[in-house]
């Protein structure tokens, strides 16, 4: 098993949210395609937003509270014709059970209970394998972007 972290959420070309996992020393990206509103509750967590009223991934970390049970972690199991699954690993009293989950829900409640996300081998087979670490890779963009006016290209400008 590999440990992933939530690098972030956006929408690909066709305006469909896509939850971004990267590895810990950020080598490797596994983007996964959710729904929009489990994007919104990823979002709205790793933007530390707080709801008036509970969401859906809220009210369900505070009845597992409630009940004494812990997240331990998430795992992103497999994929299975493109549909990623994962399971939710949860403890009562020291007893474990794992619940059968989406990715996108397993991972908001993994960000609200402070829980490791993790993806198996297999499933990491399926990462894009990054040259630098994203943020490497970002700072340099944004000097580029600093440096270039739009004389420094060939051709038209539109």
């Amino acid at each position: 098993m590999l440990h992933m972290k939530v690098r972030g959420v956006a929408l690909d070309q066709q305006m469909n949210p896509v939850v971004l996992l990267v590895d810990q020393g950020e080598t490797m990206a596994l983007p996964i395609w959710i729904g929009q509103a489990e994007a919104t509750a990823i979002a709205m967590e790793l933007q530390s937003v707080k709801p008036p009223r509970p969401m859906t991934h809220d009210l369900l970390r505070s009845v597992l509270n409630s009940l004494s049970v812990a997240v331990l972690r998430v795992v992103v199991t497999e994929v299975k014709e493109a549909t990623y699954f994962a399971e939710i690993h949860l403890a009562t009293n020291g007893n474990p059970m794992i619940v059968d989950s989406r990715p996108s829900d397993a991972i908001a409640l993994a960000l609200r209970s402070e829980a490791p996300i993790f993806v198996s081998d297999t499933v990491a087979e399926q990462a894009i394998q990054l040259k630098k670490p994203l943020d490497q890779e970002m700072d340099e963009f944004k000097k580029f972007l600093e440096s270039v006016k739009p004389s420094d290209f060939k051709g038209p400008v539109h």
